[in-house]
């Protein structure tokens, strides 16, 4: 395993951030599953406070909730000398992490097994999987100040969130009274030299359609059409950025083959996460022998046609039907697998409208990643994620992908989702922050909006009255198994991060 990091603190003078975060790698912590994650942090403050002095003990809480496994944890740590008149922050971060395997590790278990992290240049990436540096440096971040004993800060606390990759959970269900600070940081963002004041609200919505079986028609030939080699990607960071959706891809291809090869459908799989754009989807399918050779043939031009389409960005996208040895056991029938291609291919994906307000130009407003697609037993299950940071839009592209699935025979819900983040320009957190980081590297923070979520709206909404600034050093790749973190603008997060808490005002 390639997860020890330990040396590049001592080349970049960051105390234990790497080693932490290659500790972390080691420790499984998929959305909803957090419990081995958990009990390491849990472990981890034990350790570290067998060699503390009784009078500056870390002290962890749990922020537990009935019928949950998962759980929020928050640190308390006391000012260092000289700094206890300070205001104190609360620095934040997400404990799980999406977990995606490429070919070279098909069906990964991320529940048992460890990220291998390796070193790549200036970049920090994982061996066939997701790197979890989404949101691992943060914690990482946290727990680097929490077992110093030389770095000046003010009184601190660190909200460790669950489930945050695949609902918000933690955040959603966070007790009231667990921290005090006024001042919050979240270390969530991906881009150094990126300050983010707002972020764009959410909702998922998902359809169950019935699975109306027939027999597997006589003379036909089975055959697996796969999209595969799509970039991906998140849904909110990177919605604008062209890359092609799998299963909208795989959808097109059916449509076509059923009009013009009377193909019959037995199953659709495509996506693993509600905020990454899937980067690949298969079908089975059965193809009246008559028409096998042309359905060949067409599959050829289909993968041509759709290469030229998309060779700006997907250099290594591939559509095949592979030949299968064995026949599915059952196909859906004609007029159940109209309805539901005819509805996939109406539900919308990718950006819907960009912001018109000349102070966020170039921001997507509102979106919609067709995320996830999976035949059951019983059912065909899909699963959608819209995002805008105009509310009433969320709801209207929401009832727009309700109203195609519908249209299908599917049985609709939506969730809660969780609300926007509203700027605020006038921020003192923000306005001390971009003086330290001016002062710091002689250099001006860009400030954004984004349309991905951030738990920030849910947390300021359980706690008000906070003055929040989410930072970040540079991430690529996120939710996708070519994620990777760069080591130099995480250096330089870190360095900013230790002026900005020496610089907390007095209370």
């Amino acid at each position: 395993m390639s997860n020890n990091l330990s040396y590049l603190d001592q080349e970049h003078g960051t105390k234990t951030v790497f080693h932490n975060f290659g500790e972390l790698n080691k420790v499984p912590r998929p959305s909803k599953n957090e419990g081995k994650v958990l009990a390491y942090l849990e472990n981890w403050v034990i350790e570290k406070n067998k060699m503390r002095a009784d009078n500056d003990k870390i002290e962890l809480i749990k922020d537990k909730h009935e019928g949950e496994t998962s759980y929020n944890i928050i640190l308390r740590k006391k000012a260092t000398k000289g700094m206890e008149d300070r205001q104190s922050v609360c620095l934040q971060g997400h404990i799980d992490m999406v977990c995606v395997s490429d070919n070279t590790k098909p069906n990964y278990d991320f529940d048992n097994l460890p990220i291998e992290s390796y070193v790549d240049g200036d970049w920090i990436k994982a061996k066939g999987t997701t790197l979890g540096a989404d949101d691992g440096i943060a914690i990482a971040m946290g727990l680097a100040i929490f077992e110093s004993t030389d770095i000046p800060h003010p009184a601190l606390e660190m909200l460790c969130t669950w489930d945050e990759e695949s609902g918000m959970t933690g955040a959603a269900k966070l007790g009231t009274g667990l921290f005090n600070s006024k001042i919050f940081v979240n270390i969530d963002s991906e881009k150094e030299g990126v300050f983010t004041i707002g972020c764009a609200g959410g909702i998922n919505t998902d359809a169950q359609y019935k699975y109306e079986a027939d027999a597997v028609p006589a003379n036909t030939k089975p055959y697996k059409v796969a999209v595969s080699g799509l970039l991906g990607g998140h849904s909110g960071i990177e919605i604008h950025a062209g890359h092609a959706n799998a299963s909208k891809i795989l959808t097109r291809v059916l449509w076509d083959a059923a009009e013009k090869f009377d193909i019959r459908l037995s199953t659709f799989d495509g996506g693993v996460k509600h905020n990454a754009i899937p980067s690949s989807a298969a079908a089975i399918i059965v193809v009246p022998e008559a028409n096998t050779a042309a359905f060949e043939a067409y599959m050829v031009a289909i993968e041509n046609t759709v290469k030229k389409e998309f060779e700006v960005v997907e250099k290594d996208l591939a559509i095949k039907a592979e030949v299968m040895s064995e026949i599915p056991y059952r196909v859906c029938s004609k007029e159940f697998q109209f309805k539901l291609i005819a509805s996939f291919y109406a539900v919308p994906h990718g950006v819907l409208r960009m912001s018109p307000n000349p102070g966020t130009k170039g921001l997507v407003q509102s979106s919609t990643n067709f995320a996830i697609v999976e035949t059951r037993e019983d059912s065909i299950y899909a699963l959608t994620s819209q995002r805008s940071s105009v509310a009433s839009e969320k709801i209207n592209i929401m009832n727009k992908v309700r109203a195609s699935f519908m249209l299908g025979g599917a049985a609709v819900s939506s969730t809660d989702g969780y609300p926007a983040w509203e700027p605020n320009a006038s921020s003192a957190i923000l306005k001390l922050a971009e003086s330290v980081y001016e002062k710091k590297f002689n250099n001006k923070p860009v400030i954004e909006t984004i349309h991905a979520g951030l738990e920030c709206g849910l947390i300021g909404e359980k706690y008000s009255g906070l003055d929040m600034l989410s930072i970040g050093p540079n991430l690529e790749a996120v939710h996708s198994p070519a994620e990777k973190l760069q080591i130099s603008s995480t250096q330089k997060v870190w360095d900013f991060l230790l002026e900005l808490l020496k610089a907390i005002p007095v209370k």
